[in-house]
């Protein structure tokens, strides 16, 4: 089992950045890819972006594509979301999650492998 904490949430006014940090605990946090997702209330999760476990390979879905980073550091068992040029449609909780498969070559470009979560983070930008 892993266990994950976010950080980094907070209020920013549109076309500011903030980063967020998820740190990791429990299973070897070097051998799984990472994912950070989001949610508003009333809808589903959205998938934003992983990466893999060596930080060598990541994703990014259209909307968020070219304006958020997802990094890693495997020493400090650390993931991080850096969102640039945020708008206020970025409002949402933030949470970070991890692949339950060791190794995978390539970043997971949907929710399904997913199944350990943080608590989330608040994000909320306004306009």
């Amino acid at each position: 089992q892993v266990e994950l904490v976010e950080s980094g949430g907070g209020l920013v006014q549109a076309g500011g950045s903030l980063r967020l940090s998820c740190a990791a605990s429990g299973r070897t946090f070097s051998t799984y890819s990472m994912g950070w997702f989001r949610q508003v209330p009333g809808k589903e999760r959205e998938f934003l972006a992983s990466i893999t476990w060596s930080g060598r390979g990541t994703y990014y879905t259209d909307s968020v594509k070219g304006r958020f980073t997802i990094s890693r550091d495997n020493v400090k068992n650390t993931v991080y979301l850096q969102m640039n040029s945020l708008k206020p449609e970025d409002t949402a909780v933030y949470y970070c999650a991890a692949d339950k498969r060791p190794y995978q070559p390539i970043a997971p470009m949907n929710a399904e492998p997913f199944n350990s979560w943080g608590q989330g983070t608040q994000v909320t930008v306004s306009s």
